[in-house]
C-alpha cells in the first residue's frame, strides 16, 4: 500500500506541479458554467412565456436545466480527459523513467492503478467543482435531488471509463500527443456507435458508452449501466497491464 500511496502523491504533484491541472480546471468550469446559466436563462424565459406553458404544460427545472446540463458536462469529459490521461505513461517512456520504474520491486498492477487513481481525483475535483453550480440552482430552486444524485454517479462512471481508456492510449506510444489523438478517437467512436443502432438492446446500443449513461441522468440507477461501466474501467487498466507488462519482458 505505501508504494501505491506513493504513485499517487507522485503523479498528483506532476499535475499540479505543472499548469495542465489548473488549466484542465479552469477550462472546465468555465464551459460547464457557462452552459449552466444558458440552460438557467432559457429556463427562466419559458416561464414568461404563455405558448410555451399552454404546449408543455408545467416547467420541469430538471428537464430543461439539469438533465442538459449533465448531458454537456459529458461531451466535455469526453473532450477533456484524453488531456489528462496522455502523460500518465506517455511521458514516462519519453524521459526514460520508465525503464526504471517498470523494473523496479513496484509490481506493475500497483503502478496502474496508482496513476488511475492519481487522474481519478483529479476528475473528482472537477466534478466537485461543477455541482457549485447545481448548489446554486437547489438553493434558490427544487430541482429533484435523486436525478442529481444519479447524474453524478453516471458522471463519475462515465469519466473513470474515459479515463481507463485514456491510460491505456498512453501505454502505447511515447509521444503525449498521440496518446491523446487515440483516447479521443477511441471514445469517440465508443460513443458515436449508439447513434447507428436504432435499439438500446442491440449490440451496437450496449457497446455505446453514452446510451449507458442516459438512465443515470434521468434519476434511474441501473445494475445493467454500473456493470458496463465497471467492466470497461476493469478492461482500460487490465490492457494497460498487460501493454506495459509485455515491455518489461522484452
Amino acid at each position: 500500500m505505501k508504494a501505491f500511496y506513493t504513485i499517487v502523491k507522485r503523479e498528483l504533484r506532476s499535475y499540479f506541479a505543472s499548469p495542465l491541472a489548473y488549466i484542465i480546471l479552469v477550462v472546465f468550469q468555465v464551459i460547464s458554467a457557462r452552459f449552466f446559466f444558458l440552460y438557467l436563462q432559457g429556463f427562466l424565459q419559458f416561464q414568461f412565456d404563455p405558448s410555451y406553458q399552454l404546449q408543455t404544460g408545467e416547467l420541469n427545472l430538471n428537464n430543461l436545466v439539469v438533465l442538459p446540463y449533465f448531458g454537456t458536462i459529458s461531451i466535455v469529459l469526453l473532450l477533456i480527459v484524453p488531456l489528462i490521461t496522455m502523460r500518465l505513461i506517455a511521458d514516462e517512456k519519453k524521459n526514460y523513467t520508465a525503464e526504471l520504474l517498470f523494473t523496479s520491486p513496484i509490481r506493475i498492477r500497483t503502478i496502474v492503478f496508482g496513476k488511475f487513481t492519481a487522474s481519478l481525483i483529479l476528475l473528482i475535483i472537477m466534478l466537485l467543482l461543477s455541482s457549485i453550480n447545481i448548489f446554486v440552482l437547489m438553493v434558490h430552486g427544487n430541482p429533484d435531488f435523486g436525478a442529481v444524485f444519479s447524474g453524478y454517479i453516471g458522471l463519475f462512471l462515465l469519466g473513470a471509463s474515459f479515463l481507463s481508456v485514456g491510460i491505456f492510449a498512453s501505454s502505447l506510444t511515447e509521444n503525449q500527443l498521440i496518446a491523446a489523438v487515440i483516447s479521443f478517437g477511441v471514445l469517440l467512436l465508443l460513443w458515436l456507435v449508439g447513434a447507428l443502432s436504432d435499439a438500446e438492446s442491440s449490440v451496437l446500443g450496449y457497446i455505446s458508452v453514452i446510451n449507458h449513461y442516459e438512465d443515470f441522468s434521468k434519476g434511474l440507477i441501473e445494475l445493467k449501466d454500473v456493470v458496463y461501466y465497471l467492466s470497461l474501467i476493469f478492461l482500460g487498466l487490465f490492457l494497460t497491464y498487460t501493454s506495459l507488462e509485455s515491455e518489461r519482458w522484452r
